[in-house]
């Protein structure tokens, strides 16, 4: 009877010993993952000739704006994405295109809703959207074209953002 306590204790110790190095192992791999950043150059150079809209791109963000995915998609409406990482590890985004406005809204944007807030950057007036997962900065084109700065990141990051880009 004593020996097979002994041996209880013992395989429970071998046990709480295992399950502490694959707890440490696991705490380790949690927190942001090590994004690569993506030099978005020729993408947007096509972009710009292809596009019937100016593109924008931001200009003069520090370094620690992340770019992390680029796209040009001129089968798909002239679709332009830039996406980013911002410094605190929110997701801010370019978007532009010549698709229908409030589809194209709806979708980049995952359902935010249209507010009363409008605000100037650069001389042009920005519309606020808020959602559950998004929230945006619209600008409408008079040439057809829209542009959103949206993502996870504050109305302070998507401003930011906003008053960085250039379409030259």
């Amino acid at each position: 009877m004593q020996k097979t306590a002994r041996d209880m204790i013992l395989s429970l110790a071998v046990i709480v010993l295992v399950a502490g190095v694959v707890w440490l192992l696991n705490a380790q791999e949690d927190g942001d993952p090590d994004l690569k950043r993506v030099d978005y150059r020729v993408d947007l150079l096509t972009a710009r000739r292809a596009a019937p809209y100016p593109v924008a791109a931001p200009v003069g963000l520090p370094e620690a704006w992340k770019p992390t995915s680029v796209r040009f998609r001129g089968e798909d409406a002239d679709a332009w994405h830039l996406g980013y990482h911002a410094p605190d590890g929110q997701y801010v985004a370019v978007e532009q295109s010549t698709d229908k406005r409030v589809a194209f809204i709806d979708s980049k944007t995952q359902g935010a809703e249209k507010t009363d807030v409008t605000q100037q950057i650069d001389g042009e007036t920005w519309t606020r959207y808020e959602g559950d997962h998004y929230d945006a900065l619209v600008l409408e084109g008079t040439d057809g074209s829209t542009t959103l700065v949206t993502g996870t990141g504050s109305f302070g990051q998507l401003t930011k953002m906003a008053a960085s880009l250039r379409t030259e």
